[in-house]
């Protein structure tokens, strides 16, 4: 345990940075989660899919992920979501 109140310091900041980084990155990943499902499902996915992609760049933004990372993130989904429409799921269509 630190004894200098600069090194207590800045482990409070660093426990609280933690916590908010890992709601960014919660929320992020639940919103790729519902987009995928979505498409699995056979629903039009595009509102959950700019969804994830404005949770990812916010991530990417505040500095939880690298912008690399964010970008292969969306590539990899709109691939998954692109197979999953080619493999015969389809839209479903409104009643």
């Amino acid at each position: 345990m630190a004894k200098i109140k600069s090194a207590i310091k800045n482990m409070r900041k660093s426990e609280k940075k933690h916590l908010q980084n890992q709601v960014k990155k919660s929320q992020f990943k639940t919103s790729v989660k519902k987009a995928l499902v979505s498409a699995q499902k056979g629903e039009d996915a595009s509102k959950l899919l700019s969804d994830a992609f404005s949770k990812i760049d916010k991530a990417e933004k505040t500095g939880v992920i690298h912008k690399n990372q964010a970008a292969r993130r969306k590539s990899r989904l709109v691939k998954k979501i692109k197979a999953l429409q080619k493999a015969g799921v389809q839209p479903a269509e409104s009643k």
